[in-house]
């Protein structure tokens, strides 16, 4: 069930197999991020987020500069404090991006799994 599309992101209820998908369509900015925050938190508190797994499908997710990876570590960090029952991060398509990511990640010892595709999963 699509809750939220926006230009720059969706984000649905996958009630079957009990997860949460949000999607990111280039870059997040810092005039989108207010709403995007307000969409997530309104997204999130429909589930019971001990039983839901937190999908972030960051596809088609455009590099991102330098002095916005900062950001990037505290929105991760964000995603893992949420109480989620598992979350994936689906890799972008553009190999910077994936490797920005996957610094992120490292970093923060982040607590999910970074995979190739949603295809992969099943």
């Amino acid at each position: 069930m699509l809750v939220v599309d926006k230009k720059k992101y969706k984000m649905a209820i996958e009630q079957s197999t009990k997860e949460v998908h949000v999607s990111v369509n280039g870059l997040i900015r810092a005039a989108d991020a207010e709403g995007y925050l307000v969409d997530l938190q309104d997204t999130i508190s429909k589930v019971s987020k001990r039983d839901y797994t937190f999908v972030i499908d960051a596809t088609h997710q455009t590099p991102t500069p330098s002095k916005v990876v900062p950001q990037m570590e505290q929105t991760m960090l964000f995603y893992a404090s949420l109480g989620f029952k598992d979350i994936i991060v689906v890799k972008p398509s553009s190999k910077i991006a994936q490797v920005q990511i996957r610094n992120v990640l490292e970093r923060i010892d982040f607590p999910g799994t970074f995979i190739d595709s949603l295809k992969q999963r099943f």
